[in-house]
């Protein structure tokens, strides 16, 4: 019941959003960016405070060993897609593999001190948590660090949803919404900029199949 008022709630929100960018284009109030991004914030804002107001918090990401890892990660991205758009999200299986193989399911040093699940760097280290590899303290990147490991899960969406390098993963993604159906060989394509390994595509496929990923 929550659920369905949620997604209505939601709904009811974009579709408002929608039609006052649709005023916006038409020239009634003579568009700009900063006006548009505004008016973005606000409606996020609004879907935050009804995900506050029904008592949905990010849950704690709490495991033990792998197969609590991923049940902790399905949560994490569940809670996630409250306020996402269904065109925005990624298949929860990807997202699981990718942070089960880049984090070593959890026990890397990385995800340990850093709620780092997938490896991402910064080289804006000014003012950017981060951490510095080992065997690289004097290097001019740094692994991004994150208040909680879900916050890093939310990051690597973010990066898939808006990153120059993955064009073609977001349109092999319209593609298969549209379609009903998703192929992850297909998706996975187009994020080969994530890897330099050329096996890496061949690696999450075969995890998804072997932890029989949601």
């Amino acid at each position: 019941m929550v659920k369905k008022y949620l997604r209505r709630t939601l709904l009811f929100c974009l579709s408002v959003a929608f039609l006052i960018g649709a005023t916006y284009v038409a020239g009634t109030f003579h568009p700009n960016e900063y006006t548009l991004d505004q008016l973005e914030k606000e409606i996020h804002r609004k879907e935050m405070k009804i995900v506050e107001e029904l008592g949905l918090k990010e849950p704690e990401f709490e495991f033990t060993d792998k197969v609590s890892f991923i049940n902790a990660t399905s949560k994490c991205i569940s809670y996630l897609n409250w306020t996402t758009d269904r065109d925005l999200r990624v298949p929860t299986s990807i997202i699981i593999a990718m942070a089960g193989i880049e984090s070593a399911w959890g026990k890397s040093r990385f995800a340990k001190e850093g709620n780092a699940l997938f490896g991402v760097r910064t080289w804006g280290l000014k003012g950017t948590p981060h951490m510095k590899a080992l065997g690289n303290p004097d290097a001019s990147w740094g692994v991004k660090k994150y208040k909680t490991k879900c916050q890093s899960v939310k990051d690597m969406i973010r990066i898939l949803n808006t990153h120059p390098a993955y064009e073609k993963f977001r349109e092999h993604r319209t593609e298969q919404l549209d379609a009903g159906e998703w192929n992850y060989r297909e998706l996975l394509s187009g994020m080969t900029a994530w890897s330099t390994n050329p096996d890496y595509q061949e690696i999450i496929l075969q995890t998804i199949v072997d932890n029989k990923l949601p």
